[in-house]
C-alpha cells in the first residue's frame, strides 16, 4: 500500500525548513494546553471559567500555528468511529466490572495522583460552561493530542527530521514509547490510557491518516462525555 503523508510532509519536501520550525505546528497547541492545566490554580479567574478560557486560548493557537499541517481527511469513517467506541468501552470497563478497581495503589499514589474531577459544581450547573467542556473534549482535545502524539512524536522518535517519515510508519520503539507516554498523561487512568494509545497507534499504522485517528479519538471522547453527563461519572473528566 502506498504510504500517505500529511499536508505538512509534502510541504517539507518542497521547502526544507529547520526541524524546530516544522515541530511548532504539531507541538505548540498541546504544550499550551498542558501549561494552562499546570498553572490553572494560580489563574485570577473562577475555577469554572478556567476550562472555557483554556479552550479559547488553545483554539487560537491551533488556528495560528497548525492549519498548514492539519489534515482532517478520513479514509475509513465507520472504522474510525468503531475504534473510538472500542476505546470508550476499554476506558470504562474496569470500573464497571470491578467496583473499587481504581482505588488500588497502582492507580492512586503520589506519582499518578488520585482520580478526581476538574469539573466544579458551579460548572456542572451552568449549561453554556458545560457546552464548552463538551466542545473542548470532543472537538479540540482530539485534534491537539493527535497532532502531538501521532502526528509528531511517533515520527520524531524514528527520526528527528520527522517530515520525511510518512504518517503511520511502524517502528517498535516509536510505537510503544508513544503509547507509554500517552498513558502517563492520563494519571490514575494510565492502564486504560496505555491500551488506548496502542489502539490509536495501530489505527494510524492501518489507515496512515491523522484524520482517522482524530475521528476515532473524538468518538471516544464524545461517548465518554455522554456517559459522564448521563450517569454523573465526573471522575472521568480530569
Amino acid at each position: 500500500m502506498k504510504a500517505h503523508s500529511d499536508a505538512g510532509a509534502s510541504r517539507d519536501a518542497a521547502a526544507p525548513q529547520p526541524s524546530q520550525a516544522k515541530t511548532i505546528p504539531y507541538v505548540a497547541p498541546f504544550a499550551l494546553f498542558i501549561l494552562c492545566l499546570g498553572v490553572r490554580s494560580y489563574l485570577p479567574i473562577a475555577p469554572e471559567y478556567e476550562y472555557p478560557a483554556r479552550v479559547l486560548l488553545v483554539s487560537i493557537a491551533l488556528a495560528a500555528f497548525s492549519r498548514p499541517v492539519l489534515d482532517l481527511r478520513v479514509s475509513k469513517p465507520l472504522g474510525s468511529v468503531a475504534v473510538g467506541l472500542l476505546v470508550f468501552a476499554v476506558w470504562i470497563a474496569p470500573d464497571l466490572l470491578w467496583p473499587g478497581y481504581r482505588q488500588h495503589w497502582l492507580f492512586q499514589n503520589s506519582l499518578t495522583t488520585a482520580a478526581g474531577t476538574g469539573t466544579s459544581e458551579a460548572m456542572r450547573q451552568n449549561v453554556p460552561l458545560m457546552a464548552f467542556r463538551v466542545l473542548g473534549s470532543v472537538a479540540l482535545v482530539p485534534v491537539i493530542e493527535e497532532l502531538f502524539w501521532r502526528g509528531w512524536l511517533m515520527r520524531y522518535l524514528i527520526a528527528p527530521e520527522f517530515g520525511s517519515i510518512a504518517l503511520g510508519t511502524y517502528a517498535p520503539l516509536s510505537f510503544w514509547l508513544t503509547a507509554v507516554l500517552f498513558a502517563s498523561e492520563h494519571g490514575p487512568y494510565w492502564d486504560v490510557g496505555l491500551l488506548a494509545g496502542v489502539i490509536y497507534n495501530a489505527w494510524l499504522v492501518r489507515t496512515r491518516r491523522l484524520g482517522d485517528c482524530i475521528l476515532a479519538h473524538a468518538g471516544t471522547n464524545g461517548a465518554l462525555a455522554a456517559y459522564v453527563l448521563c450517569f454523573g461519572k465526573w471522575n472521568y473528566w480530569l
